[in-house]
């Protein structure tokens, strides 16, 4: 179902993809969007440990939503490493991509599954209270989406791959 890496020497394993996917702090989402138009947005991102799902927190309208209601196939990027070499013409990258279905939450439980996780991730020096205390206040209009993961490919620039070999 899912394309084999055309470079495979620089392919990541499963476990160096996930804890890629984990490192990082922010991906582009992509969607069927209007018209037959490709969307892409840049968002921020928590997932689970196994790398088998990726939340986001979304407003309760919007171009982004009305694709995932009306296609939930997707696809998320994240680039870990991207540095230029420029007497190389190239860069030296480490990225992952995640091809999945993507549905809002509407559990309250999987819905406060994902709103601490998000909140662990970007704040994760402030106590439960206060997490607690923030998301209790702005509960209601949270808005949050799962990408169950179904394919997870992780690649790096040849020359970091030889490195590690």
């Amino acid at each position: 179902m899912f394309r084999e890496m055309r470079r495979n020497r620089q392919a990541l394993s499963a476990g160096d993809a996930s804890a890629l996917l984990e490192a990082g702090t922010s991906g582009v989402l992509a969607v069927a969007g209007d018209d037959g138009y490709p969307y892409a947005v840049p968002l921020s991102y928590a997932c689970d440990r196994e790398g088998e799902r990726i939340w986001f927190h979304c407003a309760r309208s919007g171009h982004k939503l009305d694709a995932v209601r009306r296609c939930e196939k997707a696809s998320f990027c994240v680039i870990v490493q991207d540095q230029i070499v420029p007497e190389k013409y190239t860069t030296h990258f480490r990225s992952v991509i995640a091809f999945g279905r993507v549905r809002e939450l509407t559990d309250e439980a999987e819905r406060r599954t994902a709103a601490l996780a998000l909140a662990r991730k970007y704040h994760p020096g402030d106590s439960e209270e206060h997490r607690q205390s923030y998301l209790d206040r702005s509960w209601a209009s949270l808005c949050l989406l799962e990408l169950r993961v179904e394919h997870l490919t992780g690649k790096q620039a040849r020359e970091l791959a030889e490195a590690s070999s």
